[in-house]
């Protein structure tokens, strides 16, 4: 505990200071209330009321008072121990989550219970599915290990979105936002509701596009979502989605060098010219497609089953200009012009890649009285095909010449096991068994085709806990939970590619997680304590390749430690304040940096050991808070006024793991203004306008940024850090209008 302790000072302060949360997030106030009636997928995965987990729940009506074209990342950013990042600087485009510091490719991501983390980077990318949260019903964002799920290991969160709602009466809205950096949103949305024959149809269609806050990473996002329902009687149900999502976004992912951030916070080095110009068409163009079928039956009062099956495909390239490419690097010969042989030029080129993903899930649920067990898991293969043409050459090449073709294969196998059991009035016990088989092979890298790894893993991850109902009455709930998990997970692709000689080891996380809720009429408050222990855990060495990707290498030893807290109150109808703090400890017992040495006519490089430094881009200090102030009541046509004041603080951060106060992200807070009206009025169910003031205070930060090179001459280090500057003070405004 003297972790705590030493931070019981600043912990009292923080909460006294911070004037509330996220989205009006509130503590679970029904801590043994019914498990709401959510399909059997969402529920076989996501932990319980009762469950001894740490978890948020966000529900379609959190997600709308905030939607207004940010992807989902920033939806969530007022969440416990969260912090966004966006490569644009706007929140559109390419995203990101880290949960406790953990980053996305370590974030568990399904859809329905389907897996969506991609199966070699195993990152979850939210611009795929543009405006995916206008078709939310529910998220539930467990921190930690959490429950046993379908896909890629959690290692830092759980995200289980769910999409497949369907109202049952008829239904059409549209919705439209326009803002900073020219930000525009346009959404339809219609549904049939239940008809007599019992088939149902919904339909989404999306547009979002953005030029971006930093120069040339303008964002055109599409989206569109069918889900089809056949209720085919009273115990069995039959439905179809289709979502697909196309994205075209300039990239922005080197970020900004450090010495360009007082004099050109926007600046974009990618695309630059020989010539000084930049090329007009440095982009990222993808498009995926989402293909789910769910068969729901239940066979008895008590026993309700599940099955799916899916197929992703994902096909798309980015365009890029490189200068001073060699001809050897592209498998081709020098040039031969007269009497000068010449070995480089400039060109274009598109790195495509052409995959399919397809498997299936299935469950078993059963409840009867104080007993829920659940049986499932599921099967996927991914298949990858990498390759790459040269568009255009200074200098002789051959017309659309491709000078690598490259495949893989994985495929992930997973069966579980998890049963809760109510003993008396108080007590509930939890425990989940997880098998998972994950088998790999890799044809080749396309700066090392003859790097061909093939591997095997057999992962148990074990979880037991037990949750003690201290009371259960309407106006006093309270329960203490505790539980321990483990977790394993595979190394990567760019892990394989940067360990030529020594396969990466799999990582091991072991996660104990003690927690106290208490919910009374007028507030409630939770702490969670936490202690992450990791064995051969991958961290980022703080070099970056050629698409942004970060390098990692594994460490025998660390560990993620911290105390969350979260607290609301409601002392009267127009005013509800709520509040969060994570305080932490993230340290790595033991790294080893490698240095270049300029001044070495060998170059060679300098090795030096650090003990005890913090983990990279985590954050001792997470913060967010927040008021809404609702000062009208039984107005006429249900009207309804609301003012939001956001606020979120992040502590300072390390680019990489030297511990090196050179190599850092400031501290920043932010303070963001949501004005929301909303009237019911014939002939509409609703209309609601929605006014999103961002980063009033028009605060310089960086959310993200990793360290490019570190080389020693003379005795001293040179040191470059890339930054990702966010936007400053900017504006969205919403217009929803519901049939």
């Amino acid at each position: 505990m003297h972790f705590f302790y030493k931070h019981l000072p600043a912990l009292i302060a923080t909460v006294i200071a911070m004037q509330a949360n996220a989205q009006t997030e509130t503590v679970d106030t029904s801590i043994n209330k019914q498990q709401k009636l959510v399909p059997v997928e969402i529920r076989s995965l996501r932990a319980s009321s009762n469950a001894p987990f740490v978890k948020t729940e966000i529900t379609a009506k959190d997600i709308e008072k905030a939607n207004l074209g940010q992807d989902l990342p920033y939806l969530l950013q007022y969440t416990p121990s969260a912090v966004v990042t966006s490569d644009a600087g706007t929140g559109v485009g390419y995203t990101g989550l880290r949960v406790r510091g953990t980053d996305g490719i370590r974030m568990n991501v399904t859809m329905n219970g389907i897996p969506v983390n991609d199966a070699e980077s195993q990152g979850a990318f939210f611009v795929d599915f543009p405006d995916i949260a206008s078709s939310t019903g529910s998220i539930q964002l467990q921190r930690g290990v959490g429950t046993s799920t379908n896909g890629a290991g959690a290692f830092g969160a759980t995200m289980s979105i769910s999409n497949l709602q369907q109202a049952d009466e008829a239904s059409a809205e549209t919705s439209n936002s326009y803002g900073s950096f020219n930000t525009w949103k346009h959404t339809v949305k219609a549904g049939t509701g239940l008809m007599k024959n019992g088939f149902q149809f919904d339909v989404r269609l999306s547009q979002i596009t953005s030029d971006g806050y930093i120069d040339r990473s303008a964002s055109d996002l599409k989206s569109l979502q069918l889900i089809a329902g056949w209720q085919i009687s009273k115990k069995t149900s039959l439905r179809f989605m289709l979502l697909t999502g196309k994205e075209k976004t300039g990239q922005a992912w080197n970020g900004v060098p450090g010495d360009s951030l007082k004099t050109n916070r926007t600046y974009n080095e990618l695309g630059l010219k020989s010539d000084g110009s930049h090329y007009n068409d440095q982009t990222d163009n993808y498009q995926q497609d989402y293909y789910q079928l769910f068969l729901d039956h239940k066979f008895s009062r008590y026993l309700s089953g599940h099955i799916a099956m899916f197929m992703t495909r994902g096909l798309g390239y980015y365009q890029e200009y490189k200068a001073g490419e060699s001809y050897s690097s592209y498998g081709l010969p020098n040039f031969i012009n007269g009497a000068d042989t010449i070995t480089k030029t400039d060109l274009t080129r598109q790195l495509w890649l052409d995959n399919y993903y397809y498997g299936s899930v299935f469950s078993l649920l059963y409840e009867k009285k104080k007993t829920q067990v659940s049986f499932g898991g599921g099967w996927n293969q991914y298949l990858g095909t990498h390759y790459g043409y040269v568009t255009w050459a200074q200098y002789a090449v051959p017309d659309n010449y491709r000078w690598y073709l490259l495949h893989s294969q994985k495929n992930d196998l997973n069966l579980y096991v998890k049963a809760q059991q109510t003993i008396g009035d108080n007590l509930v016990l939890f425990g989940d068994l997880q098998y998972r088989n994950v088998s790999y092979i890799i044809n080749g890298f396309r700066e090392n085709p003859t790097l061909n790894p093939t591997t095997n893993y057999n992962f148990f991850n074990p979880k037991v806990g037990a949750t003690y109902l201290v009371r259960n009455t309407g106006s006093n709930r309270q329960k203490v939970y505790a539980s321990f998990a483990v977790a394993n997970k595979e190394p990567n692709r760019d892990d394989f590619e940067a360990s030529p000689l020594s396969q990466p080891k799999p990582e091991k996380l072991n996660d104990i997680e003690l927690g106290y809720e208490i919910a009374r009429r007028k507030w409630n408050a939770g702490i969670n304590l936490y202690d992450m222990i990791y064995k051969d855990q991958l961290v980022f060495t703080g070099q970056i390749n050629d698409v942004g990707a970060y390098t990692r290498t594994n460490v025998p030893n660390s560990y993620r430690r911290g105390v969350e807290l979260q607290a609301a109150y409601k002392p009267w109808y127009w005013l509800q304040a709520n509040a969060n703090l994570t305080l932490s400890e993230n340290r790595i017992k033991e790294f080893t940096e490698y240095i270049d040495n300029w001044d070495d006519p060998n170059f060679g490089q300098v090795a030096v050991v650090h003990k005890n430094t913090p983990i990279a881009l985590s954050p001792g200090t997470i913060a967010g808070g927040g008021i809404t102030l609702t000062p009208f009541r039984y107005m006429k046509h249900d009207q309804n006024l609301a003012l939001d004041i956001l606020g979120k603080y992040v502590g300072k951060q390390y680019l990489d793991n030297s511990g090196d106060e050179l190599r850092t992200l400031k501290s920043y807070g932010l303070c963001d203004l949501r004005l929301r009206y909303s009237v019911h009025m014939k002939p509409f169910k609703e209309i609601m306008a929605t006014l999103a003031l961002n980063n009033i205070l028009d605060h310089k930060y960086e959310s993200n940024g990793y360290v490019y090179y570190v080389y020693q001459t003379g005795g001293q280090n040179v040191i470059d850090n890339r930054y990702f500057p966010q936007a400053g003070r900017n504006w969205m405004l919403g217009l929803t209008v519901k049939f």
